[in-house]
């Protein structure tokens, strides 16, 4: 009957496929991206989506050994499958997307294609029918009592490299969370103090206190004088007014401003309107700090850094301009 191995020797099988995809997968990335590319979730030599892929071949095709046609099948299927829920569940835990096929034909929400099903059945013939055989042979050559001492090791090693490659996961997702609130936050302090600059003293009251007409048609004549607001509509639409350093000097700006046109005449701001800008710079004060020395400066250590080069395709719908941010941050420190 064939494939049929003990627990040992098909986890073993499962490290020796995730070893094999690891040097599949950074060979090639390293080759389009012209450096070496430490390729995977995890930073050591394995890649458990293979190792998981190759498994799955195996059991797949073992119904349908004798038929080649439904092996073919059985593959295409089977792939794809695992393709589409690894990659929904590493988006939905991280919010990131480690690969996406958003650029081929036929994709289904970029996490599988039809290219890539079609080519995953080839694999599976391939795999079970000529590969599997010679690996098999030395799989069953090797001891039981050193295979075991050899998988237990790979568990061990394996299972450390993966917790802290989750851990950084969700640490990567909890500062994109963060970068993405600190971005809502600057923005609106940016609205405020430009209808501050605009005008002084009960107007800006009423601003505030929201009178409807008064408040929107102050709010638009703002807009129109150009203070802030309007002379970003281009950068923000190519994604550089997103960015937080840029907020960030858009909003020293501004509070150098503000403070100007209060110290040069005083009595045209009420000490409501001092007091707001006084607590809008006190909130950019802790949002700018904790941006520095954490979550953000801390985020960048050797692991961290490892787990985004390793991962250039790596894309994110809902946090896109914070990890853009952080990836050009860590190939700018290189």
């Amino acid at each position: 009957m064939v494939f049929n191995y003990n627990i040992i020797q098909w986890l073993f099988l499962f490290f020796f496929y995730s070893f094999c995809g690891w040097c599949w997968e950074s060979a090639y990335v390293s080759i389009l991206e012209k450096r070496f590319v430490n390729r995977g979730f995890m930073r050591g030599p394995f890649l458990p989506l293979y190792g998981c892929g190759g498994a799955m071949m195996l059991i797949v095709s073992k119904p349908y050994y004798d038929n080649i046609f439904l092996v073919y099948i059985a593959g295409c299927i089977g792939a794809t499958i695992l393709e589409y829920l690894t990659g929904v569940l590493m988006e939905t835990l991280f919010k990131v997307r480690y690969w996406t096929y958003d650029h081929k034909k036929f994709n289904y929400k970029g996490y599988i294609c039809l290219e890539s099903s079609l080519f995953w059945g080839v694999c599976t013939v391939v795999f079970s029918h000529f590969l599997q055989l010679p690996i098999e042979k030395l799989l069953l050559a090797i001891p039981m009592n050193i295979l075991s001492i050899v998988t237990i090791i790979l568990t061990v090693i394996n299972s450390c490299d993966f917790m802290l490659a989750f851990k950084t996961a969700i640490e990567l997702r909890d500062v994109l969370m963060y970068m993405d609130k600190a971005r809502e936050e600057m923005r609106r302090m940016q609205r405020r103090l430009d209808v501050i600059i605009a005008f002084r003293g009960e107007d800006v009251k009423e601003v505030k206190d929201g009178i409807g007409s008064r408040m929107e048609n102050l709010g638009n004549k703002a807009y129109e004088l150009g203070f802030g607001l309007s002379s970003k509509v281009g950068e923000i639409g190519n994604g550089i007014g997103n960015r937080l350093d840029v907020l960030g000097s858009s909003l020293e700006k501004s509070f150098s401003t503000v403070r100007e046109k209060i110290m040069s005449s005083p009595s045209d701001y009420v000490l409501g309107v001092r007091e707001e800008v006084s607590e809008l710079y006190a909130k950019y004060r802790i949002i700018k700090d904790r941006m520095t020395p954490a979550p953000v400066k801390d985020f960048f250590e050797w692991y961290k850094e490892r787990t985004i080069m390793g991962n250039p395709t790596m894309s994110s719908e809902k946090f896109k301009f914070s990890l853009e941010e952080i990836k050009e941050k860590i190939i700018k420190k290189k």
